[in-house]
């Protein structure tokens, strides 16, 4: 899916700002279509937001189930005789779609975009100004993912129709338009979809260390002459119903450096072109290309950046040089905007990626928003981007993977968004491994089959990339891991078990680690480890929940990292203080952030600081 973008025969009508809103407190405003006429008594909400913590009423909040959203739009004269199309970059988490009372559209998932033609509606209107309504459910059940459950409660000690959302994932459910909302017009005959895959040749990798194993060899490693290739293939799937002329490709100074004409091949267009000389994209140094792509009515111009990924038993290769992820999980979280799209705030938290010394970081547990991908292509961060799959463990010891919870229909659910999620992610170089679950029961029977095919799915969407899935259960009980490239571990010694005990965290960790290794020799990632911590409290000794009790915690952890050569990357949990349900284990939220939800430092900040740009 193509991202809107404008030029000489397309145009774009952005409708975020202010919308109508509305609870549907008994979730009957399908059954009684309130869509066939203006909301009554509608509130105003801002799109892009979560609505949830821009209200004052507990109710609203904690609401389960419908909420409406309603604007108006105009089409312009000139967009006569074009392809005009309704575009949502997300809807949290289903969504039915009406413009002026018919439904044009609708979507299950909350973190990835859909869209509508809505031509032929506009063109038989004699309206001048349309309405645009969207019916949006938060609910979540063993259909979908995130996985969860709506519990009601009946007795004399509950009130009537007492019920609640129960989720299965530590984070807060937010629930909105939490992505642009755009409308764009192309020509008829158009340009629907790209894909650019490259093949770098004559590859030379400046690596005087070939088994780094400490932050300091990989900053080294990172530090030396940029790698650089002879050339490169860029090979270009395009389809279109429009015909296919041209396909240019321009550096980042504007310059034309290849140019081909395009080839129908079968029901698509394909195009071969070669750079000289390339310039590569490399962490922390990216490069961009410009590919356009130019029809007899259409025009599309698409960014990308070319390099190489390789995968040992030892290390993740990236140009030909070792790459270790020094970064972290974070959330799609803040303040009053929820889950909401915040350029802004994007900015400011890529600034203090670098101010810390990362270089990578995962979509725990949902790809985020086109904009920040496209902000990591340009910033050269490195992204493992993940589907929202989780909630599919239960910490209590029951079975997911069978009886009524996950079951075919969670199974087609989960195949789609990872066809979707590579549909809209496949030409950002800043991602180099799509990562299909996060914490899931693989010590389980029936995960056996699950996880074949879902991993079966993913690598017949993009042969390209790498495959991980984020582990809770250990190697021993692990079930599924033989199919994916990567091993990704969630770990809380001392926090979760053995708690306020760091010194169990060296023998532990370190034990637990090398039986990843000796039982699929693959390398391995630690994607979570970390200790709430409550900023500006204090003590000496260290105790737990203080800054310095994160920042010894963290010590012995690293500690065991550069002992380990097939250890790969750090991602300490989380990034950021973020919003969870309420619950006796959080107070406000997670606060294992190593910034504040306000982004500011805490002291394990200016600590892995220190060390990630160590010489």
């Amino acid at each position: 899916m193509l991202y809107p973008i404008e030029n000489r025969v397309r145009e774009v009508k952005n409708l975020n700002g202010i919308w109508n809103f509305k609870v549907d407190e008994k979730n009957t405003g399908i059954q009684e279509k309130w869509y066939e006429r203006p909301l009554e008594n509608p509130a105003a909400m801002a799109v892009p937001s979560s609505y949830n913590d821009l209200v004052t009423d507990e109710k609203i909040r904690e609401h389960v189930g419908y909420v409406w959203y309603e604007r108006t739009f105009i089409v312009p004269d000139s967009w006569s005789g074009k392809r005009m199309v309704l575009r949502f970059g997300s809807a949290t988490h289903h969504a039915e779609v009406y413009v002026d009372g018919i439904r044009v559209a609708e979507h299950k998932g909350g973190f990835l975009p859909f869209e509508a033609d809505i031509t032929e509606l506009i063109e038989q209107s004699s309206l001048e100004e349309h309405r645009l309504t969207v019916a949006l459910s938060n609910v979540l059940d063993w259909t979908c993912i995130p996985c969860g459950e709506v519990i009601s409660k009946e007795g004399s000690r509950y009130p009537d129709g007492f019920h609640f959302q129960e989720t299965y994932f530590d984070f807060y459910n937010y629930s909105g338009l939490h992505r642009p909302v755009k409308l764009y017009a192309t020509p008829k005959k158009y340009i629907s979809d790209l894909i650019i895959q490259t093949e770098v040749e004559g590859l030379s990798a400046d690596n005087p260390i070939k088994n780094p194993v400490s932050i300091a060899e990989y900053n080294q490693i990172a530090r030396g002459v940029l790698p650089t290739a002879k050339r490169a293939k860029v090979q270009v799937v395009i389809n279109a119903t429009d015909e296919i002329r041209v396909v240019k490709i321009f550096d980042e100074q504007g310059r034309e450096v290849a140019k081909t004409e395009a080839r129908r091949k079968e029901d698509a267009y394909s195009a071969e072109l070669v750079i000289e000389q390339p310039v590569l994209w490399n962490p922390g140094a990216a490069f961009l290309y410009r590919l356009q792509v130019e029809g007899d009515s259409d025009v599309y111009t698409e960014t990308f950046g070319i390099r190489k990924i390789e995968v040992t038993d030892k290390q993740f290769q990236i140009n030909g040089r070792p790459f270790y992820f020094k970064g972290f999980g974070r959330h799609e979280d803040s303040d009053i905007h929820g889950k909401g799209l915040d350029e802004a705030l994007n900015i400011r938290d890529f600034n203090l990626l670098k101010w810390i010394g990362a270089n990578s970081f995962r979509t725990s547990h949902y790809p985020y928003s086109e904009e920040q991908m496209m902000l990591a292509d340009r910033e050269g961060f490195v992204v493992i981007d993940e589907v929202p799959a989780v909630g599919m463990c239960f910490w209590d010891g029951k079975s997911v993977f069978g009886g009524d919870r996950v079951n075919d229909e969670t199974l087609k659910h989960h195949k789609d968004m990872l066809r979707a999620m590579v549909e809209r992610d496949k030409n950002h170089p800043c991602v180099v491994m799509w990562s299909v679950a996060n914490e899931a029961a693989t010590h389980e029977e029936g995960a056996v089959p699950y996880f074949k095919e879902v991993i079966e799915t993913i690598r017949k969407a993009d042969r390209t990339r790498p495959v991980t899935m984020v582990h809770t259960t250990g190697p021993l009980g692990d079930k599924v891991s033989q199919w994916v490239d990567v091993i990704c571990v969630n770990r809380y010694y001392a926090w979760y078990n053995d708690h306020g005990h760091l010194d169990v965290i060296g023998l532990q960790l370190k034990d637990e680690m090398e039986q990843w290794h000796r039982k699929y020799k693959k390398p391995v990632i630690m994607s979570e480890y970390g200790a709430d911590t409550i900023a500006g409290f204090h003590k000496l000794p260290a105790v737990a929940f203080t800054e310095e009790f994160q920042c010894l915690y963290m010590d012995e952890y690293h500690k065991i990292f550069d002992q380990l050569d097939f250890m790969i990357g750090e991602h300490p949990w989380a990034y950021a203080d973020f919003q969870t349900k309420q619950g006796l284990n959080r107070v406000d939220g997670n606060k294992k952030g190593i910034f504040m939800r306000n982004r500011q430092p805490k002291m394990a900040a200016y600590r892995l600081r220190e060390r990630w740009n160590q010489d």
